[in-house]
């Protein structure tokens, strides 16, 4: 048996600028490509880590939201990340809260409107 999560995909309006404020926030870069008429910026994948990976997508079918299923990115340090965000012009929708003894968790909304969490293990 296998974790669940497998791929994720972030919305986005605009995917330049989305990936301007992503990778700022995380220090990676993206590749783009394109997959069923839909641009993509895909987040690097280090074969044998741990962890999934996933793409900022643009297109007809992508809307950002609020409201909708809601991804928790890593990070060695929220407060650290919560700062970039700021830095970025997101919103900090929830503060850094235990998670008890998983670690710590915060939610903020990106550059394109979607709630986004972080997830800093113990």
């Amino acid at each position: 048996m296998q974790n669940v999560g497998a791929y994720f995909e972030i919305p986005v309006s605009d995917l330049d600028r989305a990936m301007k404020f992503y990778s700022k926030l995380l220090g990676c870069d993206f590749t783009r490509g394109s997959i069923h008429g839909n641009e993509m910026a895909f987040f690097p994948l280090h074969e044998g880590k741990m962890g999934i990976t996933g793409a900022l997508c643009q297109g007809e079918v992508y809307k950002p939201s609020l409201s909708g299923s809601l991804i928790y990115l890593a990070t060695n340090d929220i407060e650290e990340s919560l700062g970039r965000v700021v830095a970025l012009s997101g919103e900090i929708l929830f503060p850094k809260t235990s998670a008890g003894e998983w670690g710590e968790v915060a939610e903020f909304k990106d550059s394109e409107g979607n709630r986004i969490a972080l997830f800093q293990a113990r």
